[in-house]
């Protein structure tokens, strides 16, 4: 009779992070800060894969501003986007790297860094092939080994390219594969499928050396100064935007692509302007890339705990406090956060997922731990209140960064009257988890999300009664009765972010609480 196989070795752990990436690693900080039970498995041999390969020019879009007028560390990391929390000085990206936009290698070295100085408890070459759930317990297969956790964060980023139904598309060549040598397309006619910064990243290394870019896709370019998201169309890529209306035959087309194929050395595009009226037209080129974006990977998950998807399976659904809807102890971490908040604020992002799991380690430790979430004790006077609305708005960096999602939530005790401040929570979650209290304050940093016809001259109206009308960043206080939102107040937007003036923010923060703590 042949051999018997070995048995895989099994690990019982209550957490189970899934992905060293820089999500997997700051969660693995704060779990094991805490002193909780955890275990995170990666398929690679050190951590950040996903920077070692990408972007592909190796020049990242996060800040890293080095020089500021700033001293404090909390106000530091409003303009560090690279950093991830943690108490030792020695570990802030600025000390990896004094770029403005900063190499992708700068970053791999740093979180290498981050995990051996935090020992932080990873396994590596522990690629997981699957994940079930049975009788409240999930199992997950990795590395010819058995683990099971009473949670499963998954944090392992995008799983591979998205690739757009387009008969055709196998013509193209993808990003993750696309040459980052532009000389390679000198003197070619070149079709760029997708306008996001990869699409960009791309062309603008191809723009000294290609004979013409196209960029197509069906929307109009998102620019990151139009919409205030970082992961929109970024400035540093402008060149060929100005390209483009200085007629240098380059082009950014609003175009569906109905079909691709080749013929002899040539490729052949048929599109359809979305807007033009339905015009049609046959284009050729020498070269087809694919810069359409990531999707996540579904496919380690057992029909047992097969998690909800969006936007046509790219991202997981997330409840507001970043647990699967429909797999019970099943949530997810880093980019995979962004659902909520998609195209608003920086959950996608370092510089905002980093904040989201400081919060969610929060949340996983009263769930599975009975440890209370944390709370801070307000007097309920409106001065007070006031008083310290302003100081966590000029100070915190969580709600700089996390703006329109995270918020500071204010909860009126009945029985003494005093208020509790609980810090950095989705504004969605602290609505709901507090829908039945009878007073409950949030306080968030918003932008002023009105349509301007140029945000570099928009019409600003500086008088407190007008603050609403703010276009920049500003703090924005809620009134929340039963779960109903009753009331808002707007404090006037500040050049230097320093809400703090008697007259523009104190007094009227003042006498809008007033109102609302009245009897």
């Amino acid at each position: 009779m042949p051999p018997t196989a070995p048995a895989a070795r099994a690990h019982t752990h209550r957490y189970l992070i899934i992905g060293a990436g820089p999500a997997g690693l700051q969660l693995s900080y704060f779990l094991g800060r805490a002193g909780l039970d955890y275990v995170t498995l990666e398929r690679g041999d050190a951590p950040g894969g996903f920077f070692r390969r990408f972007p592909r020019h190796r020049r990242l879009i996060s800040l890293n501003k080095v020089n500021t007028t700033e001293k404090d560390p909390e106000i530091l990391l409003r303009w560090d986007w690279n950093s991830l929390l943690n108490d030792s000085p020695a570990l802030q990206f600025p000390r990896y790297s004094r770029e403005y936009f900063p190499s992708a290698d700068d970053l791999v070295r740093y979180l290498a860094d981050f995990q051996r100085e935090h020992a932080l408890n990873v396994r590596y070459g522990a690629a997981v092939e699957r994940v079930e759930k049975s009788g409240g317990r999930f199992t997950v297969h990795a590395g010819g080994e058995v683990f099971h956790a009473e949670c499963v964060i998954v944090a392992i980023g995008w799983g591979g390219p998205y690739i757009p139904d387009i008969p055709g598309i196998e013509l193209a060549v993808g990003y993750e594969d696309v040459s980052a040598s532009g000389e390679d397309f000198t003197g070619k006619r070149v079709l760029i499928i997708g306008k996001g910064n990869s699409a960009f990243e791309t062309a603008h290394a191809m723009l000294p050396h290609a004979a013409i870019i196209h960029m197509a896709s069906p929307s109009p370019t998102r620019l990151a100064w139009t919409s205030k998201h970082p992961g929109h169309v970024r400035g540093q890529y402008g060149a060929l935007l100005d390209s483009y209306w200085f007629k240098t035959l380059h082009g950014v087309l609003e175009c569906t692509i109905d079909r691709l194929w080749r013929e002899g050395d040539h490729y052949k595009a048929a599109i359809t302007y979305t807007l033009a009226e339905g015009e049609q037209a046959l284009l050729e080129y020498d070269a087809v890339v694919r810069c359409t974006g990531f999707t996540m990977d579904t496919g380690i998950f057992d029909a047992s705990c097969a998690p909800e998807t969006l936007r046509d399976g790219r991202l997981p659904a997330i409840r507001p406090d970043f647990r699967s809807p429909n797999v019970d102890g099943l949530y997810f971490a880093g980019t995979l956060m962004q659902a909520r908040d998609f195209k608003q604020a920086s959950s996608a992002f370092i510089d905002g997922f980093r904040y989201n799991l400081r919060t969610l380690a929060a949340l996983l430790a009263e769930r599975y731990e009975d440890t209370p979430l944390p709370r801070h004790p307000v007097v309920p006077d409106a001065g007070e209140l006031t008083f310290t609305m302003l100081e966590r708005v000029n100070y915190s960096s969580a709600l700089w960064t996390q703006f329109e999602y995270l918020a500071d939530a204010y909860v009126r005790d009945p029985a003494s009257g005093h208020f509790h401040r609980y810090e950095d929570l989705p504004e969605d979650y602290a609505a709901e988890r507090f829908a039945g209290e009878d007073l409950l304050f949030t306080v968030t940093l918003r932008w002023g999300r009105r349509d301007y016809g140029d945000v570099f001259a928009i019409q600003r109206h500086p008088t407190p009664g007008r603050a609403d009308e703010s276009a920049f960043l500003h703090p924005v206080v809620r009134v929340w009765r039963r779960g109903e939102q009753v009331a808002e107040r707007h404090l006037l937007e500040d050049l230097q972010a320093q809400w703090r003036d008697p007259v523009r923010h104190v007094e009227p923060l003042r006498r809008f609480l007033s109102e609302h703590l009245a009897p």
